[in-house]
Formats: C-alpha cells, sequence, structure tokens
C-alpha cells in the first residue's frame, strides 16, 4: 500500500469520526441556545444549527502524525491558488448601542433592510444591560429578549441558523447564517475581554468570534471602547490591547493561538465612541442640517487618528453620508436636550480589512426610536476561497509525492539570532519585549516548540512568555519570537521581597533535532505595587531608594509578631495616603469615579511617582489616580481583609454587628487602611449629587479588592462579599473622619 494511499485512508477515518462529534455537540450547543429564548424560537434550523466541518476541514482536517502531516498541511495552504476559487457572499453587519434598554420595537427595519436575504448575519450590542447586576455577575435577562428581537427581525425570504452567540456584561454578538451554508463553516471559537477599569471590567471592551467558511478564515469584533470626547487615546490604547489579549486556541494543539490580525478577514463592528472635535455643537448641526458631511467627517476623531495610521492600520470604512448616530433624546429623533448637550458624533462603526471585499450599502436605521444611539448597518460581499475537489486531489497527490522523494533521515537544524537577553528596569505592569529570530538553514522543514525543563509546571517562568511557543518551518523559513516580560500582581509580591529574580532559560526543542538554550536576565525596579501592607508601613523611604537587602530584611521584619519599637510602623502606607489624598482633594465631585479607566501611560507616571517620591503632587488624571489605587489594593499579596478572615465575613455578612467586630480583629496597618477607606468611599459617597456615586456602584467595585477570595468565587459569594462591606458604606459616629488619618 502506497504512502498516499495510507494517509488517504487515515484522514476519511479521522474526519468520519471528526464529524460524528461535531454534529453532536451542535445539538447540544443548539439546544441550549433555544432555552436562552425561553422556547419562543421553535425553527429547527435553530435546534440544529451549529454546523458541520467545512471542505477544507475535511481534507486538511487528518489525525496527527507529526511532521509530515504538518509539511502537508504546510505545502497545501502554499499552494491553495491552484485548488481554489472565488466565490461572492453577502454578509449583513449590524451594530446598535440600546442604552440598556429592553426590545420595544420591531427590529425588521434595520436587519431586514437588504433588497435580498444576505448570506450571513453579524449582529453587535452595546450596553445590552446597565445594571449593576449585570456589570458585578456578567447575567442579564436581556439576552434572550434581543436575541428573540433579532430573529424576528432577520430577512423574511430566508431561512437562517444560530451558529454563534457571546457576551460580556452588556456587550454581545450574534452569528446567523442561511441554512445552505452552515454545513461550510467550522472552526468556530468566541472571546472575550475586557478594557474597563483595571484592564478587566467588562463594562467596555470587545467580544470575538472565529471561524472558517470553505478555505476562508474570518475573524468578527464587536467593541465598545472608552467613552468621553476627549478620551481618543484611550479608545487608541483599547483597540491595541483587544488586538494583543484576543487570542483564539486552534484545533492542532501544535499550532500557536490566533491572534484577531492574523485571520484573512477581519469585520470590526461596535460603539467605538469616537468623537467630533474641535467645532462647537452648533456648528456640527448646522453642518448636519446642510448634509455636508464630508466636511464634518474631517474632524472625526477615528478618521484622524486613522489618517495619522495610530489605530485600525490596514482597516477600511466606507464613505459616511449618513448624520451621526449620537447622541438624541430616547424614543425621538431630537439631540440630546439634557444638560451636557452633548455634540452628535459617529460613535458607531464598521470597518473591515482583507482582500476581495467590497461594501454595497453603509446606512443607520432612524426609523429605530428605543435608545439614544441608531442602529447602523454595513452590507459588504466578500469573496470568499472555495475548493475545486478535483484540483485539490490532484495537488494533494503531487505534495505528497514530492515529500516522498524528499524524506530522509537528515536532521533538523536552525540558527538563533541571539541566544543570551537581558531586560534592564523591568518595573510593575509595564511589558518589555525583544525579538529572537529562528532560522530553519538545515535540509529538511522541523517543527519546534518551548519545553519544560525538569520538575518546573510550564516552559518558563510566570512574568515571561514566548510567541509563538511552539511553530513549523519550512526550509530556509525564519520566525521571529516576540520574548515578553510583563510582571503582574500575580509575580510581583517575590520580585519586590527579593526572594525571586528576573532569570530564566527557555529550552527550544526541535523534533528529531537537538535542544537550544535562551537565557534570560534581568533587573527589577521593586514597586510598593504588589508590596505587602505590612512591609509599606515600615518604608520610611520610596521603595525604590532602599536597597534590596533591606527591603527583604523588612519584608521578613514585617511578618514577624514582635516589632522592635525603633521600627514603630506608620499607620497606613504612605503610597496610599497620596493617592486617596489627591483623590479627596481633587476628585470628590467627579463624575464617573472608578467606572472610567485613566491612561496606562499617565499610570505608569503614578507608579513611577509612588516608587521614587519624586513629586509631592501625583500627575494624571482623576481617572488614572483611581485606576492606581483599585490596581494597587488588587497587586496586594495579602488583601486588606486578609485570607485568614475571608470565611468569617461571608458567615456574617447579613449582621452589621458581626461584621465591624470582625475588622476590629484585623492586625493593625490592615484595619487602620480598612477604616481610612471606608472614611474614604463614605466622603464621596456625600457628593453623590455631583459625581453619581452610590452605595450600589461602589460596593462591588471594592468589596472585591478589600476581601479576596483564596480562590475563584462563585456568584453566591460575590454577593456575600458585597452584602458584607455595604455594612461600612453608612457613616457611624465610631468611623474616623479621613482628615485625621496620614501617615507620619
Amino acid at each position: 500500500m502506497s504512502n498516499e494511499t495510507r494517509l488517504d485512508e487515515r484522514a476519511h477515518t479521522a474526519n468520519s469520526s471528526a464529524l460524528k462529534k461535531e454534529d453532536e455537540s451542535a445539538r447540544g450547543d443548539a439546544l441550549q441556545s433555544q432555552e436562552k429564548v425561553k422556547g419562543e424560537v421553535k425553527d429547527d434550523l435553530i435546534r440544529n444549527s451549529q454546523p458541520v466541518l467545512s471542505n477544507k476541514a475535511q481534507m486538511l482536517g487528518m489525525p496527527q502524525f507529526g511532521l509530515r502531516d504538518n509539511l502537508i498541511k504546510c505545502e497545501l495552504l502554499k499552494n491553495e491558488d491552484a485548488y481554489t476559487y472565488i466565490e461572492n457572499y453577502s454578509f449583513f453587519l449590524g451594530t446598535y448601542n440600546v442604552n440598556g434598554q429592553t426590545p420595544k420595537e420591531s427590529l425588521s427595519p434595520w436587519l431586514a433592510s437588504t433588497a435580498s436575504p444576505p448570506d450571513f448575519y453579524l449582529i453587535g450590542f452595546q450596553e445590552l444591560d446597565l445594571s449593576k447586576e449585570a456589570f458585578l455577575f456578567n447575567d442579564t435577562p436581556k439576552e434572550p429578549e434581543w436575541m428573540l428581537a433579532v430573529y424576528k427581525g432577520l430577512h423574511p425570504d430566508a431561512k437562517y441558523a444560530l451558529v454563534k452567540l457571546v457576551r460580556l456584561v452588556g456587550i454581545m454578538l450574534l452569528f446567523y447564517v442561511k441554512a445552505e451554508h452552515a454545513p461550510h463553516i467550522s472552526e468556530v471559537e468566541a472571546e472575550t475581554v475586557g478594557t474597563g477599569v483595571m484592564g478587566r471590567m467588562g463594562n467596555k471592551g470587545a467580544v470575538s468570534i472565529r471561524f472558517q467558511f470553505h478555505n476562508s478564515d474570518i475573524c468578527v469584533v464587536n467593541s465598545h471602547l472608552a467613552a468621553h470626547t476627549e478620551e481618543f487615546e484611550r479608545r487608541n490604547q483599547d483597540f491595541k490591547d483587544i488586538c494583543r489579549r484576543i487570542q483564539f486556541r486552534q484545533e492542532d494543539p501544535t499550532l500557536p493561538p490566533l491572534t484577531i490580525l492574523k485571520h484573512n478577514i477581519v469585520l470590526w463592528l461596535g460603539d467605538l465612541n469616537y468623537r467630533i472635535s474641535d467645532l462647537e455643537v452648533d456648528h456640527v448641526k448646522d453642518l448636519i442640517s446642510k448634509k455636508d458631511f464630508e466636511t464634518l467627517h474631517t474632524y472625526d476623531q477615528l478618521k484622524r487618528q486613522m489618517d495619522e495610521e495610530v489605530v485600525f492600520v490596514g482597516f477600511t470604512e466606507g464613505e459616511i453620508d449618513f448624520q451621526p448616530t449620537y447622541k438624541y433624546d430616547t424614543g425621538s429623533d431630537q439631540w440630546d436636550t439634557s444638560e451636557k448637550c452633548r455634540v452628535p458624533a459617529w460613535c458607531d462603526r464598521i470597518l473591515w480589512r482583507g482582500k476581495s471585499i467590497k461594501q454595497l450599502h453603509y446606512q443607520s436605521h432612524m426609523t429605530l426610536k428605543t435608545s439614544d444611539h441608531k442602529p447602523v448597518s454595513s452590507l459588504l460581499e466578500i469573496g470568499i476561497k472555495v475548493v475545486n475537489e478535483e484540483s485539490y486531489k490532484r495537488t494533494f497527490e503531487e505534495i505528497v509525492r514530492q515529500i516522498d522523494r524528499l524524506e530522509n533521515d537528515c536532521i533538523p537544524s536552525v540558527s538563533l539570532s541571539e541566544r543570551e537577553f537581558h531586560f534592564q528596569d523591568v518595573k510593575f505592569m509595564q511589558h518589555q519585549a525583544r525579538t529572537v529570530t529562528v532560522h530553519n538553514d538545515g535540509q529538511v522543514p522541523c517543527q519546534f516548540e518551548f519545553i519544560q525543563k525538569l520538575d518546573e509546571p510550564a516552559y518558563c517562568k510566570p512574568w515571561l512568555t514566548a510567541n509563538p511557543a511552539k511553530g513549523f518551518l519550512a526550509q530556509g523559513a525564519s520566525v521571529d519570537i516576540d520574548l515578553e516580560v510583563f510582571v503582574n500582581r500575580h509575580t510581583a509580591p517575590e520580585l519586590n521581597a527579593g526572594l525571586q529574580q528576573l532569570e530564566d532559560i527557555l529550552v527550544l526543542h526541535l523534533e528529531r533535532g537537538k535542544d537550544y538554550f535562551i537565557s534570560i536576565t534581568g533587573s527589577y525596579l521593586p514597586s510598593c505595587f504588589g508590596s505587602s501592607l505590612s512591609a509599606l508601613c515600615l518604608l520610611r523611604e520610596p521603595i525604590q531608594d532602599m536597597p534590596l537587602e533591606s527591603i527583604r530584611e523588612l519584608s521578613v521584619k514585617s511578618n514577624s509578631p514582635v516589632i522592635d519599637s525603633a521600627d514603630k510602623p506608620q499607620e497606613i502606607p504612605k503610597e496610599i495616603w497620596m493617592m486617596v489624598d489627591h483623590l479627596f482633594r481633587y476628585a470628590k465631585k467627579q463624575e464617573d469615579l472608578f467606572q472610567q479607566p485613566g491612561l496606562r501611560s499617565e499610570f505608569e507616571e503614578i507608579r513611577d511617582c509612588l516608587d521614587t517620591g519624586c513629586l509631592d503632587t501625583l500627575p494624571g488624571s482623576n481617572h488614572s489616580v483611581a485606576e492606581a489605587l483599585l490596581l494597587f489594593l488588587d497587586a496586594l499579596p495579602e488583601p486588606v481583609i486578609p485570607f485568614s478572615f475571608y470565611q468569617q465575613c461571608l458567615d456574617c455578612c447579613s449582621d452589621s454587628s458581626h461584621c465591624r467586630q470582625i475588622i476590629s480583629m484585623l492586625p493593625q496597618c490592615h484595619k487602620n487602611v480598612f477604616n481610612y477607606l471606608t472614611a474614604f468611599l463614605q466622603e464621596l459617597l456625600r457628593h453623590s449629587a455631583y459625581n453619581r456615586l452610590d452605595v450600589n456602584v461602589v460596593a462591588p467595585i471594592f468589596a472585591g479588592l478589600l476581601l479576596r477570595s483564596p480562590d475563584k468565587q462563585d456568584i453566591n459569594e460575590k454577593r456575600k462579599v458585597k452584602e458584607f462591606f455595604q455594612h461600612f458604606l453608612v457613616q457611624t459616629s465610631s468611623d474616623r473622619d479621613i482628615h485625621e488619618k496620614s501617615p507620619e
């Protein structure tokens, strides 16, 4: 039996099994989707909506036999033009910020606005639910309501199957496809990323779906970026964070994760929140009344940032010939008449990246009045690579014959551009990256992977990553591997205390070949972020002014039950005092405090200021200082309420007096910090008429930081933590005034 015959048989067996498993999981996933709309959608196409494998997956989805199969896949991809042709399909993209409303009107004027039914629907919502419950627990009854409204609003002249739904708090993306196309969709994956306060909270961020359709891979992103006119730099940062942090696992476990920009086609929609700058509101409205959208568009922040190639590089947006979609009085077509009288803006946008894409329309839908935004749609005609099976078979057989001729006992070999890397002055939460180029200088293709060293849980220390960590190199090919160092709240404590150093050795292994060693060293600048409260209370000087040995001694001393009277600790760390004092002085009336993220560059300035003591006044905006305070609390190795008290706090969460009794039992510096912070928050709540804060906003944000779980929390525990902390947000006669406490 020939090699190619055996390989074809293996591929057929594997695909039969894969098709069966995919079909079984399809029914399970679809039934879950049906339950979400509470049984109101009964169509068989929805119940069996998860599609089966595509032609490409059937032909390329061979079992893992190592290097030979990877080489065949690589050669097939290189020769793709020989067995594929382009066929056009219509994609309807829609985005709608619904401002926390429930569906009050038919969505047909938006979703069924095309003359003929589109092949695909990709529909994004933002602010699906603005309640604090949704924000805290990522659960909302509005998901099935809007899902049903979408299903009813789809074009009536075709049958559609639901392929995937993904949601993060109020950001939701729905993916429908014409039933006849479902068998050609495969490798469906969804990912989410929050970019809100602390770079994690899901009130801002993105949800994304990637999939294969025939031989094209497509990624769709629905994002809600930072708000407010002046925050365009934060929006740029959010875009870059989303591109970097969303990573999709591949079916082949030997392949590295796929990022958004690694796809042939990227479709990006959402409330991007870019505004119109440098024009007064009356001038903007005058240009709108004249329908002079071309002039108005020159003042659009997104256009300006794209022209400067700061953001959405390589993306295209069609001509905007419709009036701004934000902001209206809810239930009307009238511009914002509130006290803020916001400037109209094209917040809601749709862009694309890739070849063979033509936009057929780009428009807003003014008849819908549920929200203070108007929905937007774009109809794209996209050229998809479809397999000609006869041509594919000929190409496949020729590649196998070539590999049979080439296969020999040659040992794989690579060369590395560098083998030693030093990262200088690494700081808390500041990326540093270096690149090593790996070149295949051998006579055969090779498969590489960073492997674990003896008795170590991973191939590298937790502060280090290599991307990609594994891969395949054709003969003569090269790959750039990014070595990234990033110290976060998990790795900072031991580095701050001098218990760990930035030292590691990576082992790059070649299948059937030898191992290569890459040395990583670095110097870490100790930070108050990730240091313990007890150690910081003993620090008289900024942490970076102290020798590492002195910091190590203080860390040990802080854990001792007996402290020398000469080393009497401060009541609270001076770093906490500086941040809280700044907010107390300048931000008591600041709207959206602790809810709107600051700028990363400003956080870095604040961190450096606290670590070096170089300034008396903290730099940056109020939002950046507020976020720095949250990050500080999040990075504490032992939270303000130590882990050992966690279960007691949950057990008595409904009894105010017992809750206060537990706080009285905390170690002195922990108790001082807790009382200081709660006094500050009480002061903020007294100014709620200005800052719009209330207990339901403050409690979830701070409760999870001050009373952290040693393990993962379930929803019930989160509710108890919030209930515990709410008792302390009401001023009592025993609470100390915030003015009374400052570091000595």
